[in-house]
């Protein structure tokens, strides 16, 4: 009997996983940045640990996959976030963020810790669902073929992870060398935000992963809404991106021919500029 049939129901998982969302995001209250950095990257990483450490080893090759490549992205996106705080580039820019949300008080520090707790369980909500469609609605998971959404998804992650992971690699190493210069090299030559891109990547193919598991209207509820918050966060990081490098950049001759012929979030795609889209988050 899988510890999901036996211990609780899907949606009160979901409540047992916000519990431990709130858990890991209370680090915001230290600094209101890591309510959306490492409270981020920890909760994704603790939800879907424990998950797969509970499942017993019982589900299908790639739905482990599904849910270990979260806990890998969650780990991933810690370490970096840990290590970019010690860069010079980068003290500046934690200092102006901590000067605007230093006005922040308690009551809309404890509904930011609410609504990202609620945010990180269901934008690993298609993981659950998938764990408890196996281990529940089809206790012989061993002996089921997953539907082909479950590995065009894995695939799909696997791509943003990957791609997101080179692209911070690459920042990091030309502003060690460059803190000064705006990043235009290998992969910022073919669109100017390919961790964002690579990002997005990563969680829509975790959506379609769970296609086949959403047999209920709160199954779709769940797994859509955390799809599109996340994608709406991409959106608005590139806009704060671009007004940041903007400030800085402005006023460089190089930085202009940069912005006007490179595609801001896909590659090929000439879209130069979501500064004026109103549609985001964050």
């Amino acid at each position: 009997m899988s510890w999901l049939s036996s211990v609780m129901s899907p949606s009160s998982e979901l409540l047992f996983q916000l519990a431990l969302a709130l858990f890991t995001t209370l680090i915001g209250f230290q600094r209101v940045v890591y309510f959306i950095s490492l409270g981020y990257a920890g909760s994704v990483a603790v939800l879907m640990g424990q998950a797969l450490y509970r499942s017993g080893g019982k589900l299908p090759l790639v739905v482990m996959a599904q849910c270990l490549l979260l806990v890998l992205y969650g780990l991933r996106l810690g370490s970096f976030l840990l290590l970019r705080e010690r860069l010079p580039s980068y003290r500046k820019e934690l200092a102006d963020v901590e000067s605007r949300s230093g006005h922040i008080g308690p009551l809309r520090k404890l509904a930011i810790w609410i609504g990202v707790s609620i945010l990180y369980v269901v934008m690993c909500s298609p993981a659950t669902l998938n764990i408890e469609r196996y281990l529940i609605r089809q206790p012989d998971a061993g002996t089921v073929a997953p539907s082909i959404s479950v590995l065009v998804g894995v695939l799909v992650m696997v791509g943003g992870l990957l791609l997101e992971a080179w692209a911070d690699r690459q920042k990091e190493s030309f502003k060690r060398q460059f803190p000064s210069r705006f990043c235009d090299v290998k992969l910022y030559r073919l669109v100017r935000c390919p961790n964002y891109l690579g990002e997005t990547l990563f969680w829509l193919g975790n959506f379609v992963c769970g296609l086949s598991a959403y047999t209920e209207l709160w199954h779709w509820a769940a797994s859509v809404s955390g799809w599109v918050c996340i994608t709406l966060v991409m959106i608005g990081s590139t806009k704060r991106l671009e007004r940041k490098q903007d400030e800085r950049y402005g006023s460089d001759p190089e930085y202009q021919r940069y912005v006007q012929t490179v595609p801001v979030l896909i590659p090929l795609v000439p879209l130069y500029s979501l500064k004026r889209w109103r549609i985001a988050l964050g």
